[in-house]
């Protein structure tokens, strides 16, 4: 398959060099000089304008800093890219997304857009995850070549999904990190070292994963038993980890944050729910 990349940053290197890795005849172009030699010199043909990158390949993947960016190389190419599909690998909005596949669809442009779910050391391993939303045609037609840059998981047709989910993760990505450096922190105030903490800490989200998906179905339905652990024992629970950490000298706020969450579902009348009711003040903008 022939496949140009665009956007020679850390990451659209690692695309380029998963995507010659895997045997495929790429083309590689970027905005400013000075980058480009490594895929290069593993055999990637070097575009010398944005417009012959786009003429030399079917599919176009888009790795730049922003949709700005991508907007501005690739507007004027409109009719360069008629016929095409380009895969948008750019960090942006559901919004944005969405905007752009709808500018593709009025150029006769494929279109998908993508998260990479995955640091460029991770690029080419298929245990890493890419989410695509948008045309099913193009997803279809391009998976096998896709799948040399790692996983790729289809969302489905509207374009915003992929940086939804993207967006969403991330937000799982740094609160279980900031609960894990609450936790390293506090154990370490009494000598202890993170990694013994941290192969415990590891242990236990495998149980947590186990709340996420039995509250999943209850966050559905709109029903939040408190059969495992109510809000009234979470409270008292928290309580002590809000103690333990101003004893120590930490920083309280994440504890404090999440007490207050649970200390205004309880005073709502809601203390014999489960966890998963929190889920409703998220949805309140934090007003219930």
């Amino acid at each position: 398959m022939k496949v140009t990349v665009l956007g020679l940053g850390s990451m659209g290197t690692a695309l380029a060099g998963a995507l010659l890795e895997a045997g495929h005849e790429t083309t590689v172009w970027n905005r400013s000089a000075g980058k480009g030699e490594a895929p290069v010199a593993r055999g990637a043909a070097r575009a010398k304008t944005a417009a012959a990158a786009v003429g030399a390949s079917p599919l176009v993947i888009a790795c730049l800093s922003d949709y700005d960016a991508v907007h501005g190389v690739l507007d004027p190419l409109a009719d360069d890219l008629r016929g095409r599909t380009l895969v948008n690998l750019t960090s942006g909005t559901p919004e944005q997304a969405r905007a752009s596949a709808s500018w593709a669809a009025g150029h006769g442009i494929g279109y998908l857009d993508g998260a990479i779910m995955s640091t460029p050391p991770g690029i080419g391993n298929s245990a890493i995850m890419l989410l695509y939303s948008g045309s099913s045609q193009a997803f279809a037609e391009y998976r096998e070549t896709l799948a040399s840059l790692g996983d790729p998981v289809d969302l489905g047709d509207d374009a915003g999904v992929a940086s939804l989910y993207d967006t969403a993760l991330l937000g799982v990505m740094w609160a279980a990190l900031a609960g894990w450096l609450q936790g390293t922190a506090l154990t370490g105030a009494d000598k202890v070292d993170a990694t013994a903490f941290t192969r415990v800490a590891i242990r236990w989200t495998a149980a947590v994963n186990g709340f996420m998906s039995t509250y999943a179905p209850r966050i559905d339905a709109g029903v939040y038993p408190g059969d495992d652990a109510t809000l009234d024992v979470h409270l008292g629970a928290i309580e002590h980890l809000v103690h333990a950490s101003a004893a120590r000298g930490l920083d309280t706020r994440l504890p404090e944050l999440l007490k207050a969450s649970i200390e205004q579902a309880v005073a709502a009348g809601h203390g014999a729910d489960g966890y998963a009711r929190l889920i409703e003040s998220v949805r309140a903008g934090g007003r219930a």
